[in-house]
């Protein structure tokens, strides 16, 4: 009986790090289409890529924990939306190589969200 638990558990936590494996490559795929997209949005190398989506990922797990709002741009309405340009915005302050400005972070909040709505898959945490 023991050993069924034992490897119930190992096949969660198994599945638990490859939804994170995963919602960190849809995450990196939307912010690369993103970034193609957005006049003002630059990322320079595939290294920037993946670290601006841990990165992102980190700040939007951190922000459901602390505040129950969710960073995406139609999650929870305008607010969803305006945290979602802020996140992408402080994330070049954490991520050489990624840059964006003010109105590139808006235009990109939009875009993000437009992309992640018809990508497969829940990405939220």
């Amino acid at each position: 009986m023991s050993e069924d638990v034992n490897s119930k558990s190992k096949e969660g936590s198994k599945s638990t790090v490859w939804q994170i494996l995963g919602r960190l490559a849809t995450a990196a795929i939307v912010l690369a289409i993103t970034a193609f997209f957005t006049p003002g949005f630059q990322i320079n190398s595939f290294w920037a890529l993946a670290l601006a989506a841990v990165v992102l990922t980190l700040i939007d797990y951190l922000i459901v924990k602390f505040t129950g709002l969710h960073a995406t741009p139609f999650g929870k309405g305008f607010v969803g939306f305006i945290l979602s340009a802020v996140v992408l915005y402080v994330t070049q302050y954490f991520v050489a190589g990624y840059a964006v400005s003010w109105m590139a972070a808006i235009i990109g909040a939009l875009v993000y969200g437009v992309v992640d709505y018809f990508l497969p898959g829940n990405q939220t945490m």
